[in-house]
């Protein structure tokens, strides 16, 4: 087959493109990601009335309840090395990956793709290698360049403000991949569209000169003062829009504008090892169907009917006003104000000489039956069936009570499929460190310095470069490492490691200094604990104040609190 040309190239990505634009249209994954961005913000009427209504946004409270329990905290990465003789650098490159976390703002970025996910069906994370270095010019010393205003002389010294991976979200809607893809490990291709102030294309210079001059305004801002001023022929304001095209079945890659006839950036080898950059996070998968579903658009009809019937019981509150009949003829005007009175024990004077219960009456009032004001919880109810969150999860408390065991069984069945959503994300958080280290093997320059915390919890600042991180690793993110700390789960299970391994004490098979640090450490937060624990005597010495010698027998009151602990309760 003749190899194609650059312009037959170019009609290709395009077409490629619109065709999955189509795609999405068609199927009405647009119109769906549309609709949940509204159900999560509360707008979920489309037509006007004139009537009140009641919106009762439990999407925005699903969401809210899943995001924080799977990706609330900073994530530990553990990075071991395939190959025994990469050991070394494994211990470095799980330091270094953990800091780039931290210090490059990629949780934040990792946690609107999470809402993403939650929300939409998927969410987008790219990670790609980010240099940045200016020219810093000095005055006085040696120079290549006198400077005219002090009379001393210039140097130009390279300054480098960022040379480390990046992972920063991408919005769903700027992602389009192959519409016959049924998953990223089919697509054959995916590109990103990227909306950019034209001025900033014209002066970018990694651009083709002559593509970049040709750029098209594609919008305006949507807050511009006056937008009529701003013209589609205005070729200096407004944003152009371009396409980064990754063609996975040739390994190449190019950029080019929406309209325009020539590459901004001519298709070649992709950049990174890895290939394309993006990583997915998917939700509810859907057999041979690319797009997952989200935890809204499952509940979207309950949402509505929960909204109808709140707007409903409002509206028939406001109607239900108690009403009485009367007869004119046997009320004067003091009478009927008395009669019209909200004020408690009124004296009511009666005019007429007939009986008191022909006089007035009340109107009979409609009630609605008791089922009606229960529809609330029966919605609620199958709300939380749907999408996996209990009343536990939204903070409600049960009305039937139940024992602690009873509890910790139901909070394991609902976290049951939280704890699907945390493996996915775990998943995804190890795949964008493992691509974050190669790219770092691939495209570092110079050393750099990472902080990380020592064994007991202060600072140590670690040099290394790219040979440091060279090997082969297997990435994965330490269980529940992203979800919110329990204090006081943590504190109970450290004190039961310490009635666990008390039976063992005597026998000297347990590094008493070493359990007590861990029970300092990790039950109760001491950064420092071995301030606390006193150094261990010689092996058959006395110890201090007393205190029994390494490998000595217990003491007596120590072996009867052995025994009474190893005796079955009576």
């Amino acid at each position: 087959m003749a190899k194609k040309s650059g312009a037959e190239y170019l009609a290709i990505c395009k077409s490629r493109i619109d065709s999955s634009r189509k795609w999405r249209k068609d199927d009405g994954y647009d119109a769906t990601w549309r609709r949940m961005t509204d159900m999560y913000k509360g707008r979920h009427f489309d037509d006007y009335r004139t009537e009140d209504r009641i919106l009762v946004n439990i999407s925005f409270s699903t969401i809210n309840v899943i995001s924080p329990s799977i990706s609330v905290n900073y994530p530990k990465i553990t990075v071991n090395a395939v190959n025994p003789e990469n050991a070394a650098q494994a211990v470095i490159a799980e330091a270094v990956t953990n800091y780039w976390w931290k210090h490059r703002d990629i949780r934040s970025h990792f946690r609107r793709s999470v809402k993403d996910m939650l929300t939409f069906g998927h969410g987008w994370i790219k990670v790609g290698y980010r240099f940045v270095e200016e020219e810093d010019v000095k005055t006085g010393g040696d120079t290549e360049v006198s400077d005219p205003v002090s009379g001393g002389e210039q140097t130009s010294v390279s300054v480098i403000l960022q040379d480390s991976p990046f992972a920063e979200r991408v919005s769903p809607s700027d992602v389009f991949v192959d519409p016959d893809g049924t998953s990223m490990a089919d697509i054959r291709w995916i590109a990103q569209r990227i909306r950019r102030p034209i001025e900033d294309v014209k002066q970018d210079k990694r651009y083709n000169k002559t593509a970049r001059e040709a750029v098209k305004v594609m919008a305006v801002s949507r807050y511009a003062d006056d937008p009529s001023r701003k013209k589609i022929y205005d070729k200096n304001a407004g944003y152009a829009e371009l396409w980064e095209y990754y063609d996975i079945a040739s390994n190449q890659m190019c950029i080019f504008a929406e309209q325009g006839d020539n590459y901004l950036i001519k298709p070649t080898l992709m950049p990174y090892s890895f290939g394309q950059p993006f990583v997915m996070l998917r939700n509810y998968d859907v057999p041979d169907h690319f797009y997952p579903m989200g935890d809204l658009e499952s509940i979207e009809p309950l949402q509505k009917e929960l909204n109808e019937t709140r707007t409903q019981m409002m509206n028939h509150r406001k109607k239900f006003a108690r009403k009485y009949l009367y007869k004119e003829s046997a009320f004067d005007q003091l009478g009927r104000t008395a009669l019209e009175s909200d004020e408690d024990n009124v004296m009511v004077p009666v005019i007429s000489d007939e009986n008191l219960v022909n006089v007035v009456s009340a109107f009979p009032a409609v009630i609605n039956p008791p089922e009606f004001y229960n529809q609330t919880q029966l919605i609620i109810g199958d709300i939380d069936r749907v999408s996996g969150v209990s009343e536990f999860q939204r903070g409600g408390i049960s009305e039937i009570r139940r024992t602690a065991t009873e509890s910790s069984l139901l909070q394991d069945a609902a976290n049951a499929r939280t704890s699907d959503k945390l493996a996915t994300v775990e998943q995804s958080i190890a795949e964008i460190g493992r691509r974050m280290v190669l790219l770092a093997q691939q495209y570092m320059i110079g050393e750099q310095v990472a902080r990380v915390m020592g064994k007991d919890g202060e600072p140590v600042w670690v040099n290394f470069d790219r040979d440091y991180l060279q090997g082969d690793f297997d990435f994965e993110v330490a269980a529940g490492s992203t979800q919110p700390s329990n204090e006081s789960f943590r504190r109970q299970m450290a004190l039961q490691m310490v009635d666990a391994l008390a039976p063992f004490a005597g026998a000297g098979i347990i590094d008493m200094g070493k359990l007590a640090a861990y029970v300092l450490q990790m039950g109760f937060g001491v950064k420092n604990p071995d301030e606390f624990i006193q150094a261990a005597p010689p092996m058959g010495g006395a110890g201090p104040a007393g205190a029994p010698s390494v490998g000595a027998a217990p003491t007596p009151e120590i072996a009867a609190m052995l025994q009474s602990q190893q005796q079955p309760p009576q």
